[in-house]
Parts: C-alpha cells; structure tokens; sequence
C-alpha cells in the first residue's frame, strides 16, 4: 500500500478548494492554495498552509495555465494534486503532465476522462457497456439532407447536439423535418464558433424528463460500487439551483438498475476515484445515459449526508492507494439532504450576475438542529469579501438533512430564512420561494420546473392574507419596542411622557390591517378588527437585523430592517415594506399623493455592475428596435444591451473600458 500523501496541492478557488483543504487538514495533510490577483485575500488562500501566486484574474492567465500549476508544484514539493470542479479537473493534458512530473492527481484515468470527454464517444462506450442510451445516431452527419433522414427514423421529437457541446451551446430541439435542417445548420455553426468542433449527432428527445445522476466511487483493485442518486433537474439556462438526495421520483428497482449500470460503464473505462454518471428519466421511470463527469460534483454534499462518506476523503485514499475500506451492501441511504445553490445574480433583474462587497454575510449556524435536522453551509466567501467578476457567481451551498424529504424541505426554508447576505444582488429569495411551492413539495419535478413556474421571470412574491396578518403582527411588535424605548427618553417634562398607543393600523403589500395590541400572561397580542387574535413573541431588539419570532407558537425567522419610519421585512422569498401608524395618521396618509418613480423610458442605464467592453453608436444616431447599443460584461459573461424601440441617440456618457454600478447611465435619447 502507498504511503498517504503529505502535502497536496489545490488547484482550484473558492468553496471546493476550501471544501477540500478542510479534509486534507482532517487527514494531517498539509496544503498549498493557488491564488490569482483577484484572490490575494480569499479564504482557500487564509485557510491553506501555503498559498502561490499563479498570475493576473481571468482564469485564463491563472487557475488554467498548466505551466503555472506545476510550478507551484514544484516551488511548494507537494506530492499530489487535488483538481476539485470545473477549470482543469477533466483536462487530460493536466492529469498527464502531472502523471511525467511524478505528482499524483487526486481523480480519474486519463484514459477515463479522455473517453468521457468526448460526448459521441462516451455514449458508444456506453451502449457496448450494456447502459442504456437514449436513440439516436452516434455517427458523424455529412449534411442537413442526412440529419432530417435520421430525425424521421428516430421519430421527433429529437435533440440535435453538438458532440463537444456544453452549458445549453449547440442544442436544438426539432419536432418535424423542417425544423430538423434548420437545427442541423444552427448547431453547426453555434458548435464550430464556441468550440472549434462542429461534429453533430442527433437523439431522441426525452419528455417530461428528469436529471438524476448517479455518484460512483472506485478503487484502484478493480472494487467500483455506486453511492444513490441525486435529483438535479431544477435547472435554470442548464444551470443546476437546488439538488437532493436522494430522488423523490425513483423506486428501489430503478435505482439499483441505474446503479448497476453507471458501474458497469465505469468499470468498463478502467474508473477509479469519485465520477458521477448522469442520466435523463423519462415520466415512466425509462432511463437514458446523458454522459459522465469525471470529477467530483458541486452538488455532492448532499449524498455524503445521506450516506455518511466524506467523498474528497475517498478520493484522497483511492489515490494513495487504499483499497476501499467497504462494498456495496454497506452503503446505506438515510434519511434526506436538499441543496440549495446560493448565487450572486439577482432575480429581479432576470438573474443578471452581481457583483460588489458582502456587506453582511451571516450564514445559519451549522451542525444538528434540537430536531435533529442538520444545517450545513460549503462556501468561500466571508462578510467583508469581494465577489468578483472574474469567476463563477457561487456564494454558497446551503444543506439541510431530515430525516424525510418534507421535514428536509421545511428545513431548508428555516435556514434561508437565517442567511443573512447584504450588498449585492443575490438569489436567496427566488430560492425561498421555491421551498414554498407546492408543485416542488409534492416531488413533481422536471428540467423545464423553472421555465413552467417562472415563465415571465421572478418578481417579489406576494404574502397570501395569513402571511400578510403574520408579518402586521410582527410589525405592530417591532413598532411598540421602539415606542415604548422612545417614551422612556430621560430628562422629559413631568406629566409630558410619550403615551404608548395600542391601537393600529398596519399596510403591507397593498393591504391594511386594523388592529390593538396589548400585554397577556404569555408576553403579548395583536387583535384583528374581524375579532381574530393572536400570540406573539419575540426576541427583537433595536439594530438586530434577524430575529425570532412566535406567532401562536408557531416560530418565524424574520430579517428586520428599519428604513425611516417604515420597517422592510423579508420572509419566506417575500419583502415587504410594513407602516404602522395610527388610525388618523392612516386616515390623513390615504389623502396623501403617491411619490411615482422616475421616468427612465429615454435612458439606457447598466443592468448589472461591469465592464463596458463596447459602445456601438454615437450621439445623433438612429437606432432601430433589437440594434445593438452596448456590452457590458461581468463574472466572465458578455451583456448585449439592445435597443427597445426605434429612438435617436441624444448623448452617450460613457466610453469602452468604464466601470459601472447598477442603474448608472449609459445613454440618454431623445
């Protein structure tokens, strides 16, 4: 057996090159963090034993530069190499210029990643593995004439995809003959611009389909076992949001059939080391290889929680050596984990990327719950830190376990609630609102959830009536601490103190609520007009910014913000701005004229903090509605700003290479 490892280096940032250095340091091995100039002050590089500068911010000059890699390598003397997800970690050219250097790469084969890089290939290896495959033609297509042939002998509908494909590029979906020359030609062309390879093949398209992905883990004796499943078909733009473990669409049968299949094509690419294979379910439970990811996954946080494994701990012993220490019969599945991927996009904005200061970043506590659940947060970041443009917008992982998958849910909902994330745009309360929906508790998931649910983006979710008394009570509580703080001002005239009110009214969300309040035996009430009441406690006090609430017993995690003499209260995705006045002060403030918002229909202003890379037109142009106007460009994404209208150009006020803010203006006309 191979000695274990005494230092391993990590070639990745952020939450995973974290993730990894808090095993190795478990095991006693040392670190060393990588860095670019983006990253002089991240948290891998705090955390790490040593830390090597590796370059400029874009990735392309640092964390993907081989040649900066092994350097490192060589300065630090680490013996091994832990690649994480995404940059190099299926790069077969890392793993052998790691392999002639004599260091030892923490993953697959080369052989293995070089199989299961190639989509045409990966699914013939699949097929010859006896793992089901979706149909279709795997060869290469000469020309549009061919590809609608083959369409027709499938049967439409059918996906065309291009072989090197990836995040949504070069994949149409054609539902007749006309469609399938036309999607031929797109994807060629879409294919051979993002990926210098136009090779096109042509499947069946699965419907009401299904993400669910098996985890593998294989030694270097020949012992491959598969670990469960993970739902990951809540997607947005084929971007993976909220994952579990395990599916609540799959039974015994089918997941010990996927099972048995993903080890079988892994044993056929000689696999060692942690891999997942991925495949598309269909609404009977048929199941279809999609292709394998020969890393670990973002989302594999939640099968160690369902199956007790430390997987970056796996991959290490596997590595050095080690045989694995168990066999299948032992890997048990218990109870359930939902994953929920905490981005700096703002969706509001149609998800656009954010980027700026955490001005506030208070995760949940981590560890068991008195009810046994158990929060756990994978992250990079820490309050004060920059999120960059340079790099992927993930702030978080947030997980949760239960011992089932609604008490796993409900769970999840609580910590949302408890994250505290200030100072840029941030997608927790699209997260939140998912928890609440109905359609995701009762398990109906497809990759089109968030297509079908969302269809015209994400707007602020609008408390129903029982929400809405909640929040007026919590209210109507936070305005009678600082009432009766206020009334307690010393130096006061006698006999002129501050009377405390107890009746009302409270408007919310475009409601109003007439309501007393008052002191119990239990702490205090709220009493509705309609004759209603309820209980209420709480633990807020001035400056808090999150606080405990019990209404009726029932508790409620809340985040307070006081703004002027309203108070902003957001729970549960919803955001609300509450006014608790009198009655004749909400009397008077009905006649009151409403402020309306500025009129920016004659302006161009940034969607998003960036770079503008380009400004295509000059004052005194006419623009014609979808012209390009300017890019804009942030977290390695570029941003087309069209024009809305036909509309003269009165002045530009910026120039190529500024760096904007949210809402800062690009240009006015006329």
């Amino acid at each position: 057996m191979k000695r274990m490892f005494k230092k391993i280096l990590i070639a990745n940032r952020g939450e995973i090159a974290c993730r990894v250095i808090r095993t190795a340091k478990k095991l006693g091995i040392a670190t060393v963090a990588v860095y670019s100039d983006a990253d002089r002050d991240a948290m891998h590089v705090r955390m790490a034993d040593e830390a090597v500068h590796i370059g400029p911010s874009p990735s392309a000059q640092s964390y993907i530069v081989i040649d900066k890699i092994i350097d490192a390598i060589r300065k630090t003397g680490a013996d091994a190499v832990h690649p994480g997800y995404g940059f190099l970690s299926e790069n077969a050219a890392f793993a052998e210029a790691l392999e002639k250097e004599g260091v030892a790469f923490i993953g697959p084969p080369v052989g293995a990643i070089r199989a299961m890089g190639d989509k045409i290939t990966s699914k013939k290896l699949a097929a010859e593995a006896g793992v089901s495959t979706v149909p279709g033609h795997m060869g290469l297509i000469a020309d549009a004439d061919e590809a609608v042939k083959i369409s027709g002998s499938i049967g439409y509908p059918v996906m065309i995809k291009a072989s090197a494909g990836g995040g949504g590029k070069g994949m149409r979906i054609a539902w007749n003959d006309q469609e399938a020359r036309e999607g031929f030609q797109s994807s060629k062309n879409e294919a051979k611009n993002s990926f210098g390879d136009d090779r096109i093949f042509i499947e069946k398209f699965v419907t009401e389909p299904r993400h669910i992905e098996i985890q593998v883990l294989g030694d270097k004796h020949g012992n491959t076992l598969y670990l469960g499943e993970r739902e990951c078909s809540i997607q947005r733009r084929n971007q993976k949001v909220i994952e579990e473990a395990p599916s609540p669409f799959l039974d015994a049968a089918t997941r010990k059939a996927m099972g048995e299949q993903a080890v079988a094509l892994s044993k056929a690419v000689g696999y060692h080391s942690a891999g997942t294979v991925e495949f598309i379910v269909d609404g009977n439970r048929n199941f279809y290889f999609l292709e394998m990811n020969t890393r670990l996954q973002v989302e594999h946080p939640v099968t160690e929680l369902v199956t007790g494994l430390d997987l970056v701990e796996q991959m290490i012993r596997v590595a050095a050596g080690e045989k694995l220490a168990f066999g299948q019969a032992d890997v048990k599945l218990n109870g359930w984990a939902v994953e929920s991927r905490l981005y700096a996009e703002d969706p509001y904005r149609n998800f656009l990327p954010s980027i700026g200061r955490l001005t506030r970043y208070r995760p949940p506590v981590e560890g068991a719950n008195d009810d046994g659940t158990v929060i756990r947060n994978d992250t990079g970041v820490f309050e004060g830190g920059e999120i960059s443009m340079y790099y992927d917008p993930m702030i978080a992982k947030l997980c949760t376990w239960g011992p089932d998958r609604l008490t796993a849910v409900e769970a999840m909902a609580e910590a949302l609630d408890q994250f505290e994330v200030e100072g840029i745009g941030h997608n927790l309360p699209f997260l939140s609102a998912v928890m609440q929906q109905q359609r995701f508790r009762d398990g109906r998931l497809t990759t089109a959830y968030i297509a079908e649910e969302f269809a015209d983006g994400f707007h602020r979710v609008t408390p129903d009536e029982a929400s809405a008394r909640k929040l007026a009570a919590i209210a109507v509580s936070i305005n009678q601490v600082l009432q009766e703080r206020a009334s307690q001002i010393s130096g006061t005239i006698g006999n002129h103190r501050r009377i405390v009110g107890y009746a009302w009214v409270v408007n919310l969300a475009d409601m109003d609520f007439a309501l007393t309040s008052g002191a119990s035996a239990d702490g205090a009430y709220v009493r509705f007009e309609d004759g209603t009441s309820a209980s209420i406690a709480g633990d807020w006090t001035p400056g808090r910014t999150l606080a405990t609430f019990n209404i009726d017993n029932q508790p409620m995690s809340v985040k307070v913000e006081l703004t002027g003499t309203a108070i902003r209260l957001r729970w549960r995705g919803i955001d609300v701005i509450a006014r608790v006045r009198s009655p004749r002060v909400a009397e008077l403030a009905k006649l009151m004229p409403k402020k309306l918002p500025p009129d920016t229909s004659r302006m161009l202003l940034c969607p998003m903090p960036g770079v503008i890379t380009s400004v295509s037109v000059k004052a005194g142009d006419t623009v014609e509605a979808g012209q390009s106007l300017a890019i804009v460009e942030a977290m390695k994404m570029e941003n087309i700003l069209r024009a809305e209208k036909r509309a003269t150009v009165k002045r530009v006020a910026v120039i190529a290479g500024a760096s904007l803010a949210v809402d800062e203006l690009i240009m006015e006309f006329e």
